[in-house]
């Protein structure tokens, strides 16, 4: 959804405004960025029993396995039968908790009939150890059906820890590449060409190949769902906060429109309109993506070992300090630089045609674009600073 608004899109908008008012078409606006917010994303976990599954799903969604909304973990087989698990944030984003291959109810063969193959967009096999001939068989099958499947090697952090253990020169790269590369010889020598393997700690997300699975999601998706999976992701990556940012930066410019052709109210003190419900719930939006809600700043705190309080002292701005509200938005625009000219006029100049010369529409929608533009900067760099100093990381830059 990134980029400039499409041109047939703006002259429909156009249309309706001019036939059927202002109302109609911030609705129309509105229904588009709906829709586009909606676009579903069905990701396929599966592997042999036991091989974490279920941990794997909760961790994506940030959900601690005792959380009472979290797929069932175990020592046995406990997906039973096909389970979805919506995202919290985004529920257009689902994980599906597939039964283990060649379990009595689902005999290899008839694996992906039996689960219903056609709904996921792509597949993530998921192994503890190694990869074995029903992992192998499923992955050449979803791959004569024309999509795609990633090999995620699982419960790394055990292997990572027993190595440290034993070798008396251990070195942590080294060990995750002897681990990748023998899983990529294994796969390969049962037939699976150019196979593509993440080892990964469903507990320690930021640690090793969690992040070079999500970029590879993100990049090999289609076009048109790839803000919907960057969205719901893990922030364990500077490189995925940005992007985060990118995705919601692209957003404005619609939200902008919609407020500023709807009856948005001139608020006192900042002599211009502003929808304070729209700023107000998109604030909370990007604070919950960028992790910074008390739950999300917890996980990540027990998952870095870092103190919370130390994590929380990296926050600057209020949106991430206070419970956001109206009047924490209104005394938050009234101290920051609300140069309106300067941060949104290419923006404006881009919807001049759907304005035309109405001059306080496009004096609304430059404040709106701001005040989002700017809320959403605050929230950025919080994450990225939070981010940084759990991973150690210089938080000055």
């Amino acid at each position: 959804m990134a980029g400039p608004l499409p041109n047939e899109q703006l002259k429909t908008f156009k249309e309706v405004l001019q036939n059927q008012g202002p109302a109609a078409a911030a609705a129309q606006i509105n229904a588009f960025l709906e829709e586009q917010d909606n676009i579903p994303l069905h990701i396929a976990i599966t592997g042999e029993t036991g091989s974490g599954k279920s941990t794997f799903v909760n961790a994506f969604r940030g959900i601690d396995n005792m959380d009472e909304h979290a797929a069932p973990t175990g020592c046995v087989e406990t997906t039973m039968k096909v389970e979805s698990y919506p995202h919290p944030q985004y529920p257009n984003v689902t994980l599906w908790d597939l039964p283990g291959i060649g379990t009595p109810n689902f005999p290899a063969d008839k694996y992906l009939q039996l689960v219903g193959f056609e709904r996921f967009d792509f597949f993530i096999i998921i192994s503890a150890d190694r990869f074995r001939e029903n992992d192998v068989k499923l992955a050449l099958k979803i791959q004569t059906m024309g999509k795609k499947f990633y090999f995620v090697r699982s419960k790394i952090d055990n292997n990572m820890r027993d190595a440290k253990r034993s070798q008396k020169k251990f070195n942590a790269e080294d060990t995750l590449k002897k681990i990748r590369d023998d899983c990529i010889r294994g796969l390969e020598n049962q037939g699976i060409r150019s196979p593509q393997v993440f080892p990964v700690s469903s507990f320690d997300l930021h640690l090793y190949d969690f992040h070079l699975l999500m970029e590879t999601l993100e990049t090999e998706l289609p076009a048109h769902k790839r803000d919907a999976l960057l969205l719901a992701m893990p922030n364990v990556s500077l490189r995925i906060i940005n992007k985060k940012k990118e995705a919601l930066q692209s957003k404005i410019k619609y939200l902008a429109a919609a407020s500023a052709l709807g009856a948005a109210i001139p608020i006192p003190g900042l002599s211009c309109a502003l929808d304070l419900t729209m700023l107000v719930n998109n604030a909370i939006l990007y604070k919950n993506t960028f992790g910074l809600d008390p739950e999300s700043l917890q996980s990540l705190a027990d998952s870095a070992r870092v103190p919370l309080h130390d994590l929380r002292a990296e926050m600057k701005s209020s949106l991430a300090l206070e419970k956001i509200s109206s009047e924490v938005i209104l005394n938050m625009l009234k101290v920051s630089v609300f140069h309106v000219t300067s941060i949104a006029a290419e923006e404006v100049s881009r919807f001049i045609p759907l304005f035309g010369l109405a001059a306080a529409a496009a004096i609304s929608y430059a404040s709106t674009y701001s005040a989002l533009t700017i809320i959403l900067n605050m929230l950025a760099q919080d994450a990225q600073r939070v981010f940084r100093k759990a991973l150690g990381l210089d938080t000055s830059v």
